[in-house]
């Protein structure tokens, strides 16, 4: 039984107000959400509140009519820019919210708003703003995408729910423009993604990476190194442990061009980060690997994807920073085990 099943039955168009994530990586695995909710009715109006960062995502998502801001900082609770936008948001006439993230001050605006049916999962005693609150049962729902496509569906969720792939549009005039920007040949090219956001415990060495585009370089491949402003010095440090070899393009892609460019790319090597799943969403093939966290709670969404988990006696921990300081989960997953998969792929 589907989420629309009651305004169907009403005669109304079904129209739902998405409260996005915060982070790159769950905005996209949020796609899957978008497109089961289509699936169950191609006619369903999906607009999503989210961080302004995050726009030019929801902008590549055909199932998204409107992506509305909410500009706050990391934190901040902003009870009167969320009084403000629930009010203009009231004139819109959603029949449902699903909010995502599990903090009260998330529920605040569909509540302001007046939306009649507001869903989410328990949490922070958020029972007056959420009229029809689900219980989340980690051990059936072990994926924060599964999770998210749940909230698209009535009933107990004894049953992991099929997932389908995010699908980010691709601007073929963006990739001319990127070609011609940073002198890009035809083809060829991969893309070294070695940040996260989260933290060290999920960025395998930059050695590792400097060593594995190098090789790639000698194979006749033009390597970038990929990343935000933060990864720039990362991105320095591969460039010249490979003799300059390597393009480093950190902090020189805005979040839109970073689609476009990974679509242009053959292969990505990444960690556990926003930009993995970005690069599975245009459909690169990659080489994911894990650290901290586990692909058996945040998979890279797509067929093409090889995984490096070393599933060690303290994995997974989720921590930011390794805390025996050895970060052997990462460490020993070598430049030469790499290299041999892409070799035999």
């Amino acid at each position: 039984m589907d989420i629309n099943n009651n305004t169907k039955k009403a005669g109304s168009t079904p129209s739902v107000l998405i409260i996005g994530p915060s982070w790159v990586g769950d905005m996209v695995m949020m796609q899957s959400l978008c497109i089961t909710l289509k699936q169950q009715n191609p006619n369903t109006i999906i607009d999503v509140v989210a961080p302004t960062w995050s726009l030019p995502i929801l902008e590549r998502m055909r199932e998204v009519r409107d992506a509305i801001a909410l500009d706050l900082q990391h934190g901040e609770l902003g009870l009167g820019k969320r009084w403000q936008l629930g009010r203009m948001l009231s004139q819109k006439g959603y029949n449902r919210a699903i909010v995502i993230p599990r903090s009260l001050k998330s529920a605040l605006v569909p509540f302001f708003a007046g939306i009649p049916k507001r869903r989410g999962y328990l949490g922070e005693m958020r029972y007056l703003l959420l009229n029809d609150i689900k219980k989340l049962d980690k051990g059936v729902l072990t994926q924060t995408v599964q999770r998210y496509v749940a909230l698209s569906h009535n009933g107990d969720d004894r049953v992991a729910p099929s997932i389908p792939f995010p699908e980010l549009r691709v601007s073929e005039k963006g990739r001319d423009n990127l070609v011609k920007k940073f002198g890009l040949g035809d083809g060829n090219i991969v893309a070294l993604l070695p940040g996260a956001e989260y933290g060290p415990a999920k960025q395998w060495p930059l050695e590792h990476f400097a060593e594995v585009g190098a090789e790639l370089c000698r194979r006749g491949k033009q390597v970038v190194v990929m990343g935000s402003d933060k990864d720039h010095a990362d991105g320095e440090k591969i460039t010249s442990l490979a003799d300059g070899e390597i393009l480093n393009l950190c902090g020189e892609t805005s979040l839109e061009e970073a689609v476009d460019l990974l679509s242009l790319c053959d292969l990505a090597i990444t960690n556990d980060s926003g930009l993995m799943h970005l690069a599975a969403a245009v459909g690169v093939e990659m080489v994911a690997i894990y650290g901290s966290s586990t692909p058996d709670y945040t998979p890279p969404l797509t067929e093409r994807a090889s995984i490096f988990y070393r599933q060690l006696e303290c994995s997974p921990c989720f921590e930011r920073e390794c805390r025996f300081g050895h970060a052997k989960c990462l460490a020993e997953i070598t430049p030469q085990q790499v290299l041999a998969l892409i070799h035999h792929n």
